[in-house]
């Protein structure tokens, strides 16, 4: 029988009795590093979808701690925190002075800096953009900083491209983020886990529509009049069968962060001009399947902006979006669209990471046939299972329910006709083309 997770009750007390969760936090720190802590504070941040950061003093230094915390991570096999194996590779990321692997008690402990995280600089820029006082300085700047690290990500995964075992490619961790939500454990009982959690046998309450969720999953979805081929149900389906851990080792593996979303990565100022590195490699590995490497960087660093994931409230006030059932067809209409600075990192990474990885797995004969379902799939999985998107069940509203599942559906699904966002960059990645 495994021992309950501390980090688990930690996250828990948070949201409840703040006083409790900075005790139990001095006591981790105490327990599990020896440090006695001073001045613990957790940092109200939206992106901590997941997980926890906040800061601390001990022994007149000053800490940053985070730690990510996964549904029964205590029973989990496989290591978080390997920081080693992206320094080893050439990766720029911040390494930790303290860190506990022990299972339901994995966090990390980091020297306080001062640099803003990527992800505020964006939102800056995205606000900015909304109100019509573009900072094209700053979002030239923040575009250099992206083409940099992506240039080094691209190196190291060509490098570091090579077959896999089935038993390597399921032993990384990266696949909490992914298949793990779709089922229950042991056994892998599909459907459970989040998806389970999060929508089986609830209410999908959108701007103009209330309907429960084997009628909404079973809708063909059309966003601003195209109409997609697959519904939600058919969606989760197919991911629960293709991303299997067991079936990712087809396209190799690579060294990876896996989780770079914009939280997890500093912008500071380097002798040459604006510089990221990472930090919190929580699902970093040495055998991640090549083809979900990149896939949380790339949906939650473009696509889940502005605003309507990590903003709900705020993406209500500046969004609309309406939601029409028909026969066997739900219609959502919005206004939103990624702004300029997001597209122009998608192009970036689509051009420097993903078109020279998909060249390369194909001259290695290693590029499944069905390489653009396995990232769709993979892309559909990022915003329904990081948190539940039903209007009322966390933060989402009507409104920002109906953007979310309109993404969604927009990732996971070619349309019928024409060509979107999604269908772009995949066009743009192929390397037939």
């Amino acid at each position: 029988m495994t021992a309950p997770s501390r980090t688990a009750e930690i996250r828990r007390l948070a949201a409840t009795d703040e006083g409790a969760a900075v005790a139990s936090l001095a006591a981790l720190f105490a327990d599990l590093f020896g440090l006695p802590a001073e001045g613990v504070a957790i940092n109200r941040d939206q992106y901590s979808l997941n997980s926890l950061n906040g800061f601390f003093s001990a022994g007149g230094a000053d800490y940053f701690f985070k730690f990510h915390q996964e549904d029964g991570e205590e029973a989990m096999t496989g290591e978080y925190y390997r920081a080693d194996i992206l320094a080893r590779a050439g990766l720029p990321v911040d390494m930790p002075v303290f860190v506990s692997n022990l299972p339901g008690e994995q966090v990390l402990v980091y020297r306080r800096r001062s640099d803003p995280r990527f992800s505020d600089v964006l939102r800056a820029l995205d606000i900015a953009g909304l109100e019509g006082r573009c900072d094209l300085a700053g979002e030239a700047d923040a575009v250099a900083a992206e083409r940099g690290l992506d240039a080094s990500i691209a190196r190291v995964y060509l490098d570091s491209l090579h077959p896999v075992t089935v038993s390597e490619a399921a032993a990384e961790p990266i696949h909490r983020l992914f298949h793990d939500r779709l089922v229950d454990m042991p056994g892998r009982r599909f459907p459970g886990g989040r998806l389970a959690g999060f929508y089986l046998g609830k209410t999908v309450r959108l701007p103009g529509a209330e309907l429960d969720w084997d009628d909404f999953a079973a809708r063909r979805i059309v966003v601003n009049g195209r109409v997609y081929r697959r519904t939600i149900g058919e969606l989760f389906a197919a991911a629960g069968a293709r991303l299997r851990p067991d079936l990712l080792a087809d396209a190799g593996g690579v060294v990876a962060h896996g989780d770079a979303h914009n939280a997890n990565v500093w912008y500071g100022r380097g002798a040459d001009g604006p510089e990221l590195s990472f930090y919190d490699p929580a699902f970093a590995g040495a055998h991640v399947p090549a083809l979900i490497a990149e896939v949380k960087a790339t949906f939650h660093n473009v696509f889940a902006h502005p605003l309507w994931l990590y903003d709900p409230a705020e993406a209500t006030r500046r969004f609309s979006a309406s939601a029409r059932p028909g026969d066997g067809v739900l219609a959502i209409d919005t206004d939103w669209a990624p702004t300029p600075v997001r597209r122009a990192l998608l192009a970036a990474k689509a051009e420097l990471v993903w078109k020279p990885l998909l060249s390369t797995l194909k001259a290695r004969g290693l590029l499944p046939a069905d390489w653009r379902q396995v990232i769709r799939l993979a892309l559909f999985l990022c915003p329904t299972l990081v948190m539940n998107l039903r209007a009322g069940a966390a933060t989402h509203t009507e409104t920002s329910s109906a953007i979310a599942f309109a993404v969604a559906v927009m990732a996971g699904s070619e349309p019928n006709m024409g060509e979107d966002d999604i269908t772009a960059f995949l066009d743009a990645i192929d390397p037939d083309r």
